[in-house]
This record gives C-alpha cells, sequence and structure tokens, in this order.
C-alpha cells in the first residue's frame, strides 16, 4: 500500500520500469517445444533461468505483470545466496548495492538483552548478511536475465491452462498481443505463495499458520545506527508487542510491528494508524528526525507447504511450494536455493549428460530443506508471536530473567538461515566416511571457502560441473591420477584442484596451500580427497580415496548409477 495521492508503483527511493508485450513466434505458427518454462519472473524464477543459462539451457521465462513486485518485500540475503549469486554471474551490483551485516541486537522493555554476531571465517569472501529491497534484487537478476541470449523473457504473459503429459507440458498463455499454446519438456512454477499452476493442478499446501500478524512499513528518513537487525520485545512504542528494525540503501528503513490481538488488520494498516504507530516507534528508539513513509503490507506468519514439490513434469519452487515466516530470513533465500539445485539438475538431463532420474532428488533435497526451516523457524515464531498464554509466560519469564542472567538470553535472537546440509539424500552415498574425519564440512553439506594468497579464493576455482579437491604432498600419485580421468570420463564438466605446497603440484589446477590453512579447513590429510557436486556442496569425503566409491558416487549425482 503506498500514502494517499501516491500511485500504486510511485516510489520515494526506486523508478519502476515498464515491460511492454511483444508478438512471440507462437502467434505466428511456428510451434517449438522449448526444454524449460518457468512461471514467474521474480527473484526465485529469475534465478532458475540464470541457472539453466549457466549450464547452457535455453528457457521461457514469463510474467503476468508488466514490471517488478511492488514495495521492499524479501530485503535480506545470507551468505549461501551470494555465492550462488556469483554463479550465476549477478554479484556484482549486489555487492555495490547491498548493506552487508554481521551483529544484531535485542531488546526488553527498552534494555539491550542479547548481542548476536554472526560467525565470519577468516579468508571468507561474503558477509554473513546483505540488506536490499527486493526491487533491486529483481532488477539486477532481470539486467543479467537481458544480457542472456538463451532466456526468453515475456512480460504481461500469464499460464492460463497447464496439461502435463508423461514427455512434456503444454499450457495456454495469454498476453495482449493474443493467446497461444507453448510445449516444454519441463515447467518451473515460481508463481508465488498463491501460484496459479499449483491451483491448476489441484495442489494444496499443507503445513501450520500462527496467529501473530505483523505490518510491514518501508520509511525513508536519516537514520545514523549501523547496519544491525534490531529486535524490540514489549517496547513503549508497541505495548505487549515486538518491533523489528532493519537499515536498507537509499536511507530506506523497514519497521516490523506485531499486531495486538484484538486489532483489525483494517484498523491497522490506514494510513493514519500507520502513521501514528511508526512515530511511535521510532521515537521510543531515540529519533526525532523528519521521515517519510513510503510503503506497507501486513503479514502473518505461517509453516506451509507441497507434499511433493514435483508433479510430473512439473516442478515447483520458492514461494510456490513452500511459505516459511519472515523470523530468520528464510524465505527467499531457501527458494534461491531451490533454484539453484533445481537448476543444474535439469541442465545434466536436458543436455544428456544424466538420466531422468537424478530428477527425483529435488523434492527429498529441498522439501528437506524446508522442514529444517519450519523446525528452526517455528521456534522463533512462537517465541516473536506466542501462540498462546502460555507461551506468553513462558516468554516473558525468559525476557525478564535476561535483564540478569545470561542463560536465557540466546531465546531473544530469531535464529538466522543456515545452509541445509544433505546428509540424508540419495546423492550422498557415503557420509559414514565422516567417522574417518577429526573435523572439516562434512558430507552433504556446503563446501566452506578459503582465501588464497594471490587473493582469490578457492571455490573461484571450481568448475560447472562435479569438483575433485585432492590433498596432495607433492606430484599426484599414479592412483590419484588415474580416479580423476575416469572422474573426467564420468562428466565432461569435471574439474580437478590438486591442494597442496606451492611448486610441490606442477599442474595447471594446482592451488598452493603453504600454511596449511586449506588442509585445516577440511581436516584433511596428504591423499584426501573431497567431491563436491555442481553446487558444491559435498558428495562425499574419503581420507584415503576409495576409486570405486568415489567414481561410484560421481555416478549418483550425475544419474548414471541408482543410489
Amino acid at each position: 500500500m503506498r500514502p494517499a495521492g501516491k500511485g500504486p508503483l510511485e516510489s520515494l527511493y526506486f523508478n519502476y520500469p515498464r515491460f511492454a508485450a511483444r508478438r512471440v513466434p507462437e502467434l505466428d505458427g511456428v510451434t517449438p517445444k522449448h526444454a524449460v518454462l518457468i512461471a514467474g519472473a521474480g527473484p526465485i524464477g529469475m534465478t532458475a533461468a540464470l541457472v539453466l543459462a549457466r549450464h547452457g539451457v535455453r528457457c521461457v521465462l514469463i510474467d503476468r505483470k508488466d514490471t517488478f513486485n511492488d514495495g521492499s518485500r524479501a530485503i535480506c540475503i545470507a551468505r549461501p545466496s551470494m555465492h550462488i549469486l556469483e554463479r550465476i554471474g549477478a554479484v556484482a551490483p549486489f555487492l555495490n548495492k547491498a548493506l552487508g551485516w554481521q551483529f544484531g541486537r535485542s531488546y526488553y522493555r527498552g534494555e539491550q538483552i542479547f548481542r548476536l554476531e554472526m560467525a565470519q571465517p577468516p579468508g571468507e569472501k561474503y558477509l554473513p548478511m546483505y540488506n536490499l529491497q527486493q526491487q533491486y534484487i529483481e532488477k539486477f537478476l532481470h539486467d543479467a536475465v537481458a544480457a542472456s541470449d538463451l532466456i526468453d523473457m515475456r512480460w504481461q504473459s500469464e499460464l492460463s491452462t497447464i496439461e502435463p503429459h508423461d514427455d512434456g507440458v503444454s499450457v495456454r498463455i495469454s498476453s495482449p498481443e493474443g493467446d497461444y499454446r507453448l510445449d516444454a519438456d519441463y515447467v518451473l512454477a515460481a508463481d508465488g505463495a498463491r501460484s496459479p499452476v499449483r491451483s491448476m493442478l489441484g495442489l494444496r499446501l499443507k503445513g501450520d499458520n500462527y496467529e501473530g500478524r505483523y505490518v510491514i512499513a518501508d520509511i525513508r528518513t536519516d537514520h545514523d545506527f549501523p547496519t544491525e537487525r534490531r529486535a524490540f520485545f514489549e517496547p513503549r512504542g508497541n505495548p505487549g508487542g515486538t518491533v523489528l528494525i532493519h537499515k536498507q540503501p537509499d536511507d530506506i528503513w523497514r519497521v516490523d510491528y506485531q499486531l495486538r490481538e484484538d486489532e483489525s488488520e483494517e484498523e491497522a494498516v490506514r494510513e493514519d494508524n500507520i502513521r501514528a504507530r511508526v512515530g511511535a516507534i521510532l521515537a521510543d528508539i531515540g529519533h526525532t528526525k523528519p521521515w517519510e513513509l513510503e510503503w506497507w503490507s501486513v503479514y502473518s506468519a505461517n509453516t506451509l507447504c507441497l507434499d511433493d514439490y514435483r508433479h510430473r513434469r512439473v516442478f515447483f519452487i520458492g514461494d510456490a511450494a513452500h511459505i516459511v515466516p519472515i523470523f530468520g530470513v528464510r524465505g527467499l533465500n531457501n527458494g534461491l536455493a531451490d533454484a539453484e539445485n533445481l537448476g543444474w539438475k535439469l541442465a545434466r538431463v536436458l543436455k544428456g549428460e544424466a538420466d531422468d532420474r537424478l530428477l527425483d532428488s529435488y523434492s527429498p533435497e529441498r522439501r528437506g530443506a524446508t522442514l529444517d526451516v519450519f523446525a528452526n523457524a517455528a521456534k522463533s515464531t512462537r517465541f516473536m508471536t506466542p501462540p498462546t498464554r502460555g507461551w506468553r509466560l513462558a516468554r516473558e519469564a525468559a525476557l525478564s530473567l535476561s535483564l540478569r542472567h545470561e542463560f536465557p538470553r540466546g531465546l531473544a535472537n530469531p535464529r538466522q538461515m543456515q545452509p541445509y546440509t544433505y546428509s540424508d539424500s540419495p546423492l550422498t552415498p557415503y557420509p559414514g566416511r565422516d567417522a574417518e574425519f577429526a573435523g572439516g564440512p562434512p558430507c552433504g553439506s556446503a563446501a566452506p571457502n578459503a582465501k588464497l594468497d594471490d587473493g582469490g579464493h578457492l571455490l573461484d576455482h571450481a568448475g560447472y560441473g562435479m569438483t575433485a579437491i585432492v590433498f596432495c604432498k607433492g606430484q599426484p600419485t599414479s592412483e590419484q591420477t588415474a580416479l580423476l580421468q575416469r572422474l573426467r570420463r564420468i562428466d565432461r564438466g569435471f574439474t580437478a584442484l590438486l591442494i597442496g605446497a606451492r611448486g610441490s603440484v606442477p599442474e595447471a589446477n594446482a592451488v598452493a596451500d603453504d600454511d596449511g590453512e586449506i588442509a585445516r579447513l577440511f581436516a584433511a590429510e596428504p591423499g584426501a580427497l573431497y567431491l563436491l557436486r555442481p553446487d558444491l556442496h559435498i558428495a562425499g569425503r574419503w581420507q584415503a580415496a576409495v576409486p570405486a566409491e568415489v567414481a561410484r558416487a560421481a555416478g549418483i549425482c550425475l544419474g548414471s548409477e541408482p543410489p
């Protein structure tokens, strides 16, 4: 919603572009079968298109609107998502515009009770979190989409019917230029929480709805507080409720505040009530400078998802597959991980480099990630918006004790998003090998990065296919060389990174580890091998490589072998 007198896209800081509908070949009788159709050009749909393009696969990307989503909506981009944006070639403008942060504060009745400090490993390329309005997120992704010859972007194009078949999917698309049929091998539904595709297929989200309701209000003001997440419990500006405050670029601040049980949404979103409540919150934190109201909305917390993210040749990603509470900034980031997970698998299948059964791993992996999010987000949600009198009393007791005692203070932290570990995935066939290691990243987890002596980072050298990180004492042994050759035959996109002291490994793909920091990060001895998937999650690790297991793990990740 916008202030009175302003149009729906009239912003204090962002100029919305308008994208025209265009005449497409199908309207002139040309009826090619496309590899992939993506319905929904929000952040998740555009990321999926860019992942496919990165792997050389064409797609059609449609959206029923003629511009980006209004309002700032999702604003927090987590470190793992920055790595995804880097891999699709879109990260540079995000770094230039977004505000990075590592710290947060929680207050109870005006007194600080908790100081959040998110981990920042030495040499890590990105900060734990970045704040950026969704309009910019969509703009920067769209700029990358527009620069790709492999993405056919069609605005003002609405999917009106869908019919999955054994060998593809047929849809009808309506646009100002006319209606037409489009056939695709696969369809990705990235069409949001109210997904029309989901409804057309008779599917529904299942899970829990929480009672707590929040108003989001974006304001513009000159405020000098650093870029940190602030959470206020029972502040004077919102008695009995909570308030969250985030800094964004362009002097825009996000203020989220909880509604009381006796407040109706209709009354709460009236502009005069929004201004009064935001004004009281700002006064409570000592901010007396002028401010302008930009946009507002209202939301409630839900943990909802589909039973299966695949319906024949239709896949659901982002909010079309799951809806999560905002606490811990998991919605956008979980969806971006969906897009990458499905994108590399679908690309391999379409290019004939993997069997279709590889796609069966998408739903177990990403639904497992969603359920993990639910487990963590539900804890945060029950604390941030207590669903019962008992929970309210428990929260009040924990907060009161936090004024004088350390032990309950962590409860006031809305647990930030962490990348999911696919330890139970069919693509992680040897998790028992973790027992060989005294530490390091376990099977299924996202591979850690390490800064190199030349200023670059280890994962900059990873390929688009499988990547083996091999720890060498000197030149690779004959057994290691034979194994790497075998992996190259399994995967045409395979990359080997040989880790050792400078000069000891003469190959062009050698990575110097003079101080042993990479070996320590991976808890690796000479002879150890880590096998990474194209999304840089660890398919397996061995302190002493077992060639048959390594080759089988690679084959499973490419669908050439059954799990």
